[in-house]
């Protein structure tokens, strides 16, 4: 009897992890990190019994407390605990923009409960807080919210809530899930269309690298009258309406238009390269929104069409404010594939789309001979019935390694090798110049300037 009284602690704290699994796998209950106390309490009173005899009984004791304190704390998760979750969410969010969501946890037992309530978001999705900690009175419902922050467009479900009720004393948890699917779509981010159009009223442009292109030939298209503004021309100054007024009003011209602008975006392997955690892709697909936002203003029809190895969405040539969203669906979920881009395919689908003239800007990125002459060849054909125009992003490591020679051999032979490849950029620039075909140079970051320069002066100098 007595060797049995012995190994007594010891078969106690076996019982209380053997407790703990046959819960966690019969019943769904899990101990809780207090739980881990309350073990190294058991394991230290058997290793004081097991060196001082005197001290069996007391840790007999305590482990039959313990034992019992953690199936008392155990039953209180088997009371009523149905419980029900919602959440409320705005389908639409925009690109690294943090975006509210609210979840409301609904108790329907009567006994009061301690949740831990956690989202299905992924990675992608940056939620903060986690996780929220909420105690539940009986038959009540309690909202709380968080944040989102999208690091990736594109169009996400939020298929469950997570909820775990904690027992009394917080030794244990049952886990629950709830199904409540909500979609998410998101966008790239529409604050520079505002910025944008807050410049424009102002005539600020110049601000975000616009220039101020002067028109050539028909520039007396009459439009309104409005308030003058800093950097407004004075030729344009009303003086019969400021005598009138007392105020100082300008004359605002408008372009012509019906005038047709359409984006051929490839979203092959090469545009899969990163810049400030976005895609060349994502560059990409801002430039033509604020660009499609500055022609549609304009009265002008754009259109755009991304492809890969295959052709992906197509948006036809259309006008109206209607055709920025047909836009933002079409590319929201557009991403760079690791597949050589088919360029023949993407102008063959252009060409029997596509007959009236068209300003006709191709996004891309070229590293290798084949592909330039590939480009050059399609841009040049188009020049005889529409104006093309072929936008380059650059790579930011290659034009830093240009710009940092080290006289250590490794550094020394990047730096050379980075040279030579801008270096024939700029060749390739010049031969697809030289065949008639519009050409942008530029880091994706700095796109949306040189892409609304270069439509303004088209259009200035009548050349669509």
């Amino acid at each position: 009897m007595s060797t049995v009284l012995n190994y007594a602690p010891w078969l106690l704290l076996g019982f209380a992890i053997l407790l703990v699994l046959a819960l966690a796998i019969v019943s769904r209950i899990y101990p809780t990190p207090r739980i881990i106390a309350v073990l190294l309490i058991a394991l230290g009173s058997s290793i004081v019994a097991a060196i001082f005899r005197d001290f069996l009984a007391a840790a007999i004791f305590v482990d039959c407390l313990l034992s019992i304190l953690m199936l008392v704390d155990c039953g209180t998760l088997f009371r009523d605990g149905r419980m029900g979750a919602t959440r409320t969410i705005q389908q639409t969010a925009s690109l690294a923009k943090p975006h509210l969501v609210k979840l409301t946890i609904h108790n329907f037992s009567n006994h009061p409960w301690l949740v831990q309530v956690r989202d299905d978001v992924s990675d992608i999705l940056q939620a903060t807080p986690s996780k929220h900690q909420i105690a539940l009175p009986k038959r009540m419902s309690v909202e709380t919210e968080y944040t989102i922050r999208p690091l990736r467009r594109g169009s996400y479900m939020l298929e469950r809530i997570y909820l775990r009720r904690f027992s009394f004393a917080r030794f244990w948890f049952a886990q629950q899930k709830i199904e409540a699917a909500s979609q998410l779509n998101v966008y790239p981010d529409m604050q520079q269309l505002a910025e944008y159009a807050i410049l424009a009223k102002t005539n600020r442009l110049s601000l975000i690298g616009v220039r101020n292109t002067r028109r050539i030939g028909q520039d007396n298209n009459f439009e309104r009258l409005r308030d003058y503004n800093q950097d407004d021309n004075f030729k344009h100054i009303d003086w019969r309406s400021t005598a009138r007024r007392n105020r100082l009003t300008v004359k605002q011209f408008q372009s012509d238009q019906s005038q047709r602008v359409m984006f051929l975006l490839d979203c092959g392997r090469m545009m899969s390269n990163e810049h400030n955690q976005l895609s060349f892709v994502d560059h990409a697909l801002n430039a033509i929104l604020m660009l499609s936002y500055v022609a549609l203003t304009q009265g002008d029809s754009v259109g755009m069409l991304a492809f890969s190895d295959r052709v992906h969405s197509y948006v036809p040539l259309r006008g109206g404010r209607s055709q920025m969203n047909r836009l933002l669906h079409a590319g929201f979920d557009r991403f760079a594939e690791i597949v050589p881009s088919r360029f023949d395919q993407a102008f063959m689908h252009f060409n029997a789309n596509c007959r009236r003239r068209s300003m006709v800007f191709l996004i891309t990125n070229v590293v290798d001979e084949v592909s330039a002459i590939e480009v050059t060849n399609y841009l040049s054909n188009l020049s005889h019935r529409h104006l093309p125009v072929l936008a380059l992003l650059r790579d930011n490591r290659i034009f830093d390694a240009a710009d940092h020679p080290d006289p250590d051999d490794s550094v020394l032979y990047r730096c050379a090798a980075a040279s030579q490849i801008i270096l024939w950029r700029a060749e390739l620039i010049q031969r697809i110049q030289h065949s008639g075909v519009l050409a942008i140079d530029a880091f994706p970051n700095d796109l949306v300037s040189p892409m609304v320069n270069q439509y303004l002066e088209a259009k200035a100098k009548h050349r669509l």
